[in-house]
């Protein structure tokens, strides 16, 4: 088992066991640590480490080809061969896959495609840790409670292919979500941050903000469902137009399903979505942001295909200056659309730029409101109507009345309604772009930077009892 028990000679060994037409063998190595505190004290701690395969055979026949995908976390040596059999009986059983095409042919090798794998330890909290006992102390003096969690994990990925393609990538990510109540708990603030390595996360200035808005809670003022004129964080922003990513495949727009199909047939790329010059993008390189530069699909779906498995991803704009660029393709979504090959990436950016866009931070947009509302985040998002997007959800954890360029309340929370797309469509003003954690979806994507955006006429479609 030791002669196999490395990542890449896991990869290695599946794709000599495999008899299929082609194979692609994924290999995860896993590993993460966690703090976790309530009532200003530490709770819990620990580190976990695991490994995931998939292996994808091929399998050619006279009405097409087919996949059999099977994935298995702690695999050893002994069940590489069960393993690989299970895809190859998986793959002769199915159906000829739609998404079909050749295994990428061109072999590309990491330098450190052999290399052991990344770990992450409790050592990547050394110097968070200690910051995060004084804001406890700083905020017992205070009277506030704190509670949440610190998260790193590490993945390094190694692909393998039957075409001779061998990349490997690490992917660091972490996540800080941190809640402040007041004592007796009748008031609570949140902020949250994504980070690569903790090294940028201060959690004496974040408990400062959360001291900051607890004070403003000290004034309650109800308010009715209506429209008003919003300012959307940057959290919240991320999680509305990761929704809107994940709803931009190609294909189905192209059959009439979604928000970016046009009228009468065809996709809507090329329209105006934003009458600001706003650009919303991705890009493995991205600076604080970076991602793994070619696709990884574990399955197929909508907006992604096992048989790009290996593509080379590149910057994408998905709308740029306002109108819409690209949609979600693979190769086959591609041929059939007549768009660009542009497969999904694990990042995302928008930009408010242009003559008096993305200056303003936050605080600036609330001194040049003369009524409005502040928003902290919004959570339990979910689709209501596809053709649209619309989409309704809660406020959480804040949202605070704008009078004459202060804070001078915390109001009731909302149920809202709206669709992304409209909201890029009315937005009146971008701030400045910031790497943000996007609060509903922090669990399934991090890497984000987005402005908050002023909204004229926001939707609070009902009021909400909820903290």
């Amino acid at each position: 088992m030791s002669a196999v028990s490395e990542p890449h000679e896991i990869v290695e060994r599946a794709l000599g066991l495999s008899a299929a037409d082609g194979c692609v063998v994924i290999a995860d190595e896993h590993s993460s640590a966690n703090l976790r505190w309530a009532g200003n004290a530490l709770t819990t701690n620990g580190v976990t480490r695991g490994r995931t395969l998939t292996v994808i055979a091929t399998v050619g026949g006279a009405r097409g080809t087919a996949a059999g995908v099977v994935s298995r976390s702690a695999v050893t040596a002994e069940d590489l061969e069960p393993l690989v059999r299970a895809a190859e009986a998986a793959a002769r059983s199915a159906e000829p896959a739609d998404d079909a095409r050749p295994l990428i042919d061109v072999p590309e090798v990491s330098d450190d495609f052999t290399g052991a794998p990344g770990e992450t330890s409790s050592g990547v909290f050394a110097d968070f840790a200690p910051a995060l006992g004084e804001s406890f102390a700083r905020a017992r003096a205070g009277g506030r409670e704190l509670y949440g969690f610190a998260h790193h994990e590490l993945t390094s990925t190694y692909l393998g292919t039957s075409t001779g393609v061998r990349l490997r990538y690490d992917q660091p990510n972490g996540t800080l979500e941190l809640n402040a109540k007041s004592h007796g708990r009748t008031r609570s603030a949140w902020a949250g941050r994504a980070t690569r390595d903790f090294k940028d996360v201060d959690p004496l200035a974040l408990d400062e903000d959360l001291a900051r808005r607890l004070a403003w809670a000290g004034r309650k003022v109800e308010l009715p469902a209506g429209r008003y004129e919003t300012l959307l964080p940057p959290t919240a922003v991320a999680d509305l137009l990761i929704y809107q990513l994940w709803s931009s495949a190609a294909r189905d727009a192209a059959e009439g399903r979604t928000v970016f199909s046009r009228p009468g047939g065809g996709t809507r790329v090329g329209e105006r979505l934003s009458q600001l010059p706003l650009t919303l993008r991705s890009d493995p390189d991205e600076p604080g942001l970076e991602c793994a530069p070619f696709v990884i699909a574990h399955a197929s779906g909508d907006d992604s295909s096992v048989f790009d498995n290996g593509l080379p991803l590149t910057a994408t704009n998905w709308i740029r200056d306002g109108r819409l660029d690209r949609l979600v393709t693979t190769r086959q979504s591609a041929e059939l659309t007549g768009l660009p090959v542009a497969p999904a990436i694990g990042n995302l950016v928008l930009d408010g730029l242009g003559e008096g866009m993305g200056e303003r931070s936050l605080d600036e947009m609330v001194a040049v409101t003369e009524r409005g509302l502040l928003l902290t985040s919004l959570w339990y998002i979910r689709e209501v109507d596809p053709a649209s997007l619309l989409l309704t959800g809660l406020t959480r954890d804040g949202v605070y009345l704008v009078e004459h360029g202060e804070v001078v309340g915390e109001v009731n929370n909302f149920r809202f309604n709206e669709s992304p797309v409209d909201l890029l469509a009315r937005a009146a003003e971008a701030g400045r772009t910031e790497r943000t954690l996007p609060r509903e979806w922090g669990d399934y994507f991090t890497r984000a930077a987005m402005p908050a955006l002023r909204i004229p006429d926001f939707n609070m479609s009902s009021v909400s009892k909820g903290v």
